[in-house]
């Protein structure tokens, strides 16, 4: 793909890179390089990259805004997540069923939703309606109509989707127990989609101060690829972005959250369960941590794979769980390094047990040669398969805008993967990777018949799977626990 040419005639206050790289170079290298492009500063602030890649007549775009849910009022988590679903809810001149109608007679998909740390407006449009792209997406960051009536049906349907899952696929909440637990009053311990009760204090004027607050042109970033019009792009989205106005407040900067000093353990209460499923997680590291690709490696190995350390113990030898996954959640401050899976409810400390086993055997041994090697294959080989679409791409560098990262972090991760030594890897476990004692566990289940085999864990919190919240109202006296451990050591020792 040649370079494009620098902008002779650039949109007004508009600061122009360009991209350089050459696509995806396949073989023994696997090799991806961003495509060339072009990248430039409205002088609303807002950032814009184009990035034509003409294989499909297809445009791709996504539109990032940092704040997020980090933006949340801290009793109210929710509402980012609100305003992210009420933005084509209705917007400009089109109402909710407009605004869907022209969406689909350009062949196009428009979905918003908000992350902890960004709104994301993502989709693709026929290229030939790319114009209608740019001013369905204008019309939704500047002028969304937030109705009432849309925000009270939205706040239902979440609030309902919530106590579905409660019913039939509890699992689904366990990152929100987790890391409510893990980070606590941190923005990270918020449920990014909020929990029943706070969904259900959320006014129709908490989401109009977000909007003031937190949408603006200064933290908008937006990128577009595929058959893009590079000529007309860069007008148009001078035309619907240059004077947007600023955010109301600066995006949100995060301290660094508090890693867990001790073991605690949080049982969520579901009566009647047959099969118990269970979360662990420590502070793991930030999207800067430098030896991402040695890390990615170690995860690979320990949770990451179907011949991981993890699945290999709770499910193939032992047949415990039907699966077993670990994964490092990682922001601009550092998110949880967390592992989950289930277990028959009679099997839940055993698999509790072996998991904790596998987490202080790859602290205390690490990983050999022949390990290191296999990941290293395992991972080069999926590696570029994640930048084959437009959408892709467009995904690829609405992340590197949001952490302020460089082409670099794309570019040069397969030769970084190729050089991570074994001691590289050894030092990713001694930094990353938490000790087993510096985790904090939840459990759903049947808290009658594993509550006594829990106590031993850690100190223990309780709470109902009916709760409308995702945090216990306290922790419970230290004599009941003692008496729970003391009855599970005689129920051992039996």
């Amino acid at each position: 793909m040649s370079a494009q040419p620098r902008i002779k005639h650039a949109p007004a206050g508009a600061v122009v890179t360009p991209l350089s790289g050459a696509g995806l170079r396949r073989g023994r290298t696997a090799s991806v390089r961003v495509p060339t492009g072009e990248r430039f500063v409205l002088a609303s602030g807002a950032s814009v990259t184009l990035v034509p890649r003409g294989e499909v007549p297809l445009v791709a775009f996504c539109a990032v805004l940092r704040g997020g849910a980090c933006g949340d009022p801290a009793q109210r988590p929710g509402v980012a997540a609100l305003t992210a679903g009420l933005l084509d809810k209705g917007a400009g001149e089109r109402d909710a069923f407009a605004f869907a109608e022209a969406v689909e007679r350009a062949g196009g998909s428009f979905n918003a939703l908000a992350g902890a740390e960004h709104l994301l407006i993502s989709g693709q449009f026929l290229a030939e309606h790319q114009h209608s792209l740019l001013a369905l997406l204008a019309d939704a960051l500047r002028e969304p109509h937030f109705a009432t009536a849309r925000l009270e049906a939205l706040r239902t349907r979440h609030i309902e989707l919530i106590k579905a899952a409660k019913d039939s696929d509890p699992q689904e909440l366990l990152n929100a127990y987790g890391r409510a637990l893990l980070f606590g009053e941190h923005p990270y311990g918020r449920p990014v989609g909020g929990s029943e009760a706070s969904l259900a204090a959320i006014t129709h004027a908490d989401i109009l101060q977000y909007a003031r607050e937190q949408l603006g042109a200064d933290r908008l970033s937006l990128v577009l690829t595929g058959a893009v019009d590079i000529a007309w792009l860069r007008e148009a989205a001078a035309a619907g972005f240059g004077d947007w106005r600023a955010a109301g407040s600066a995006a949100p900067r995060l301290a660094v959250p508090p890693a867990p000093s001790a073991r605690r353990v949080l049982l969520v209460d579901a009566p009647g369960a047959t099969q118990s499923h269970f979360w662990i997680g420590g502070r793991g590291v930030s999207r800067h941590y430098p030896r991402r690709a040695a890390l990615d490696l170690v995860n690979t190995l320990y949770g990451g794979r179907f011949t991981s350390m993890l699945n290999t113990e709770l499910r193939i030898r032992s047949g415990l769980t039907y699966g077993a996954h670990s994964s490092f959640n990682r922001g601009s401050v550092p998110g949880e390094f967390a592992l989950r899976a289930c277990a028959r409810t009679d099997k839940t400390a055993r698999a509790l047990e072996l998991t904790l086993a596998t987490l202080s055997r790859l602290k205390q041994r690490g990983i050999t040669q022949a390990m290191l090697d296999s990941a290293r294959a395992y991972v080069l080989g999926q590696h570029p398969l994640s930048f084959e679409t437009a959408a892709d791409w467009a995904a690829a560098l609405a992340e590197l805008e949001v952490y302020g990262l460089g082409n670099d972090y794309i570019e040069s991760y397969a030769s970084a993967l190729r050089s991570v030594s074994r001691a590289d890897a050894q030092l990713a476990i001694a930094e990353a990777v938490p000790d087993a004692e510096a985790i904090v566990i939840v459990v759903i289940g049947d808290a009658a018949r594993i509550r006594a085999s829990l106590a031993h864990f850690g100190p223990l919190a309780e709470m109902t799977l009916a709760q409308p919240v995702f945090v216990p109202a306290s922790t419970p006296p230290q004599r009941a626990v003692r008496r729970a451990r003391a009855r599970h050591r005689r129920a051992r020792s039996a």
